[in-house]
């Protein structure tokens, strides 16, 4: 008898430990339960080769350095932040969960951090060897956009429309008191966050003028947005400019936080152009404004005296017969301030320019076909930089260093992959978390002179023994014009027999500054990918001319015919599938949401006797029915491009609909609106053509959190109840 039970003891145990698909819930939460170990908010601390970090409970903020050999310290526990904040705020009330994450330092010895009180939001200065707050400015925890001054003294910050300042004793200061809710100051959804637009206020490095936009859209058309909740459904009023009509006009506006006073920069017609790449002059003297005409094909890079908002000069101009994008503001050279880096794809590729403040090009600063992806920062002696940049046809990212005097470049890192990797601030480590598609996670330290490494992470595949891995490879092929090489992505069902056929799942994108696949842990696949293949579906995905990382001619061939290029490229993903004896060509499914949305719907309609299902997710259906701004760069206006917009609408080709076709929207979205499927839905009406509809009631863009899991098995069984049978 105990014998007996000791083999069912033994057999549940074995059971439990077996390795299994995943489930629904995980496709969702799966990244974070299964998470390669790494580190967790890692920073050089400044002109040091001490590394900073938080301890895997996120309530210490530990340290290693090349002096104790990369051994871990202790630099500052949650307890001890809450405890010194308390001393210096005894009125207020903090409970911190974890140790601020985003922590940063001002010099080596003291941290800038921000925390939540009960009714403010505390910016703090911590002191590591005094061990208390040096100082704090607290503000309205209501207030966005904060904007903080890099002499502590003051913080601005927006509540609704509205700017307001606030000191370090506490003194607050209305800089605008606009009532209409259709002007909207110092906010960062300017131009809709197009053209790099990631700030809506700036102080100026003297401390004591802010600059700020102020967006006017009381002429842009209201956009319904119907919600549900209420006993008598409401309607939430929103600002979109629709392709062709009336948009934003935006200025840029000068405080002065000693006088009171403003002036407006004499940016030129409002109404036709955007405003970006705005660059304080280190001397406070001049704003630098990049002005780019509504056409998105003529960038002027223009300079403004602050006092009297006049044009200086415009530095440079930047056309093209496609688009221009900017998309960074100037980088001043620490130790010439009459020089700035500029980034610019003008000669095919995101690379340096450095000009000095009258335009004239220095010195090009691009190292090959490399992709400048971020720019990093300076050595201590201010005269070299440092940048991930974009290899391998897309698939990897290196850290570069570029001398700004010689302009020779140098890579710092090589194993193929991509890398997050920085120098230290005397600039002899570098700290190097890279990933491949086999590789989970690594993470070294490594002297840049010898290449002697030191490894702090090496992380096991987090599946193993719990989850099947399915197996992933990478594909070449060519794209249709035969001029790039493109990578697809193929994920294979579990213990994968070729002699069988399986279904397809083929996911899809496509469009701008996108990448689904490349050289990382799992090839970039995400959760709901490898789910599908576990439940028997060969999955497939590319990424066509049109998306990111490969260079302007690559991006810029789908302009004025959004699409058309994007699908004959994705066909030659597909001729690769149907050349497989393992696809059963007549159970091919396709998904994609927003533009792959629209790809989705576009190959149901174009390419009808692929697809035998389709799951569409908030989906352009026409791109008169998009913004602006957006819709504008790539399709030109309908007035401008009536032949392409004809040709890209999918409005009136409904007719042509032939495999089962789910499209599903959010009710609430202020990016695709859904106008854009309902209009699609009359269409299938008329033309006599059946399409499956969902609709989630309270969702955006994208259906976030647990109804995520809904959306997911909605798109399973979608897929399972047309190409299993």
């Amino acid at each position: 008898m105990k014998r007996i039970a000791l083999f069912f003891l033994l057999a549940s145990a074995l059971t439990s430990h077996a390795q299994r698909n995943l489930n629904l819930e995980e496709t969702v939460f799966g990244p974070r339960t299964y998470a390669p170990t790494s580190i967790t908010a890692a920073s050089w601390i400044p002109k040091s080769n001490r590394l900073s970090y938080l301890d895997k409970s996120y309530q210490n903020l530990l340290s290693k350095s090349a002096a104790n050999n990369w051994t871990e310290t202790s630099l500052l526990s949650k307890n001890e932040l809450e405890t010194a904040l308390k001393a210096a705020i005894p009125n207020e009330t903090f409970s911190l969960r974890m140790f601020p994450y985003d922590y940063k330092w001002r010099d080596g010895n003291s941290l800038l951090l921000q925390v939540d009180g009960k009714d403010k939001v505390y910016t703090v200065i911590y002191n590591l060897k005094s061990k208390n707050i040096e100082s704090f400015i607290g503000n309205d925890s209501q207030g966005a956009n904060r904007e903080l001054s890099t002499d502590f003294s003051k913080i601005a910050y927006l509540v609704d429309n509205n700017i307001a300042i606030v000191d370090k004793n506490g003194k607050v200061t209305a800089v605008t008191n606009d009532s209409d809710k259709g002007i909207v100051n110092g906010s960062d959804y300017t131009h809709r966050q197009e053209f790099g637009i990631k700030k809506g206020m700036w102080w100026n490095a003297q401390n004591d003028k802010l600059l700020y936009y102020r967006k006017n859209e009381t002429m842009v058309a209201n956009y319904p947005l119907p919600q549900w909740s209420p006993k008598v459904a409401e309607i939430k009023w929103i600002k979109y400019p629709m392709t062709g009509q009336k948009s934003e006009e935006v200025t840029l506006v000068v405080y002065n936080s000693t006088t009171g006073q403003k002036v407006t920069l004499q940016t030129g017609d409002h109404s036709e152009q955007y405003l970006t790449s705005v660059t304080w002059d280190p001397s406070g003297k001049f704003i630098y404004v990049g002005v780019l005409n509504r056409g998105q094909n003529d960038l002027k890079f223009n300079k403004y005296n602050v006092e009297t908002g006049a044009l200086v000069k415009t530095l440079f101009e930047e056309t093209a017969t496609t688009w221009v994008e900017p998309e960074n503001p100037l980088t001043f050279l620490p130790n010439t301030a009459d020089q700035f880096l500029y980034q610019s794809d003008k000669d095919g590729y995101n690379q340096l320019y450095l000009y000095n403040t009258e335009g004239k090009l220095i010195k090009k600063l691009g190292f090959k076909d490399i992709v400048l992806e971020n720019l990093l920062e300076f050595s201590a002696d201010g005269n070299k930089i440092s940048y991930i940049g974009v290899t391998n046809n897309g698939m990897d990212r290196q850290l570069f260093e570029v001398d700004l005097k010689s302009g020779k470049t140098i890579q710092l890192t090589n194993e193929s992959g991509i890398h997050q990797a920085s120098l230290s601030g005397d600039g002899k480590y570098i700290y190097d978390q890279y990933s491949d598609l086999k590789t989970p996670n690594m993470i070294q330290i490594k002297e840049v002179k010898s290449g002697k490494g030191t490894v702090l992470v090496k992380a096991d595949n987090p599946f193993s023994g719990k989850i099947n891995n399915p197996k992933i490879e990478f594909v070449q092929l060519t794209s249709a014009d035969g001029k790039y090489p493109l990578t697809g992505r193929i994920i294979y069902p579990n213990d994968f027999d070729p002699a069988k056929k399986y279904p397809v799942m083929y996911y899809l994108y496509g469009g701008s500054h996108s990448q689904l696949v490349s050289n990382k842990w799992l090839g970039g696949a995400g959760y709901f990918d490898l789910y599908m293949a576990q439940q028997g579906y060969i999955v497939f995905t590319m990424d066509n001319r049109g998306t990111n990382y490969r260079g302007r001619d690559f991006y810029t061939a789908t302009h004025r015919n959004l699409g058309q290029n994007e699908m004959a490229d994705q066909l030659k993903g597909i001729e690769f599938l149907k050349s497989k004896s393992f696809v059963d060509q007549q159970r091919m499914g396709i998904f994609g949401w927003s533009f792959g949305g629209f790809m989705t719907t576009s190959f149901m309609l174009h390419h009808n006797d692929i697809f035998k299902a389709a799951v569409a997710g908030g989906p352009v259906i026409d791109w008169k029915f998009y913004e602006v701004m957006y819709g504008e760069r790539y399709m030109d206006t309908p007035q401008e491009n009536p032949e392409g917009y004809k040709l890209t609408s999918l409005l009136n080709k409904a007719d042509q609909l032939k495999g089962r076709l789910l499209i599903i929207h959010g009710a609430q979205d202020p990016v695709v609106v859904q106008q854009n499927s309902m209009e699609f839905l009359e269409a299938c009406i008329k033309a006599g053509k059946q399409v499956d509809y969902f609709l989630y009631p309270t969702h955006e863009h994208n259906v976030m959190g647990k109804d995520r899991i809904h959306m997911y098995e909605k798109i399973a069984d979608y897929f399972n109840q047309h190409l299993k049978k």
